[in-house]
């Protein structure tokens, strides 16, 4: 139902309605979200205080484009097995490259090469959910799963605060966090792939 959507996905349909009958396909948008997302975690690598708040904003747009490409999907009736594959494909890639890239970034802080540990740790169990979420969805045949929410947010509309985390500073705490909670979430994940394989048995 439209109503039970997340809010960056209502603005997102939105957004894109008046693309229904243009050349401009889903494809199209992941392909700008990706773009968006190597070049975000390429500034937030430098380490320099400028680049990392314009690699944050430019890393906030990116998720909101994450979005887009769905829901020009189901508007024009254009969705494919593989344009599901290119969507989390990206997905994964920049969210790895985003936690490599804070770390690197803060290798040169009180965290020492930790930072560059966290950022890898990091990256390796949001690779893992997202492999997760594929085999999920080969079970149950359906491309979008079921994430934690709190009303009308997900939980990845969390790095839609990047810019404000990178502006006053708080990009190492964040790491530390980051370091700690995605391993969780890819245990939640792993949880419910095995629930799915029980129930296919």
């Amino acid at each position: 139902m439209y109503n039970d959507k997340p809010l960056d996905a209502k603005l997102a349909a939105w957004l894109v309605y008046p693309l229904r009958n243009t050349a401009v396909t889903p494809n199209h948008l992941t392909t700008v979200r990706l773009l968006t997302g190597v070049v975000a975690c390429t500034l937030l690598a430098t380490g320099d205080p400028w680049l990392v708040n314009a690699g944050a904003l430019c890393f906030a747009v990116s998720n909101f484009f994450d979005h887009t490409d769905g829901e020009l999907a189901r508007i024009t009736g254009k969705t494919s097995k593989f344009g599901h594959y290119y969507d989390l494909a990206s997905d994964a890639v920049v969210d790895i490259l985003l936690f490599a890239g804070i770390g690197f970034g803060l290798m040169h802080g009180p965290l020492g090469t930790g930072a560059l540990f966290m950022g890898i740790l990091a990256g390796v169990a949001v690779a893992a959910i997202f492999q997760l979420r594929l085999m999920i969805s080969n079970i149950t045949g359906r491309f979008q799963i079921e994430q934690p929410n709190i009303g009308l947010f997900e939980i990845e509309d969390v790095f839609y605060l990047l810019p404000l985390i990178t502006f006053f500073g708080f990009l190492q705490p964040f790491l530390i966090v980051a370091a700690v909670c995605a391993p969780v979430f890819a245990l939640w994940t792993l949880r419910q792939y095995l629930r799915c394989k029980r129930g296919q048995n």
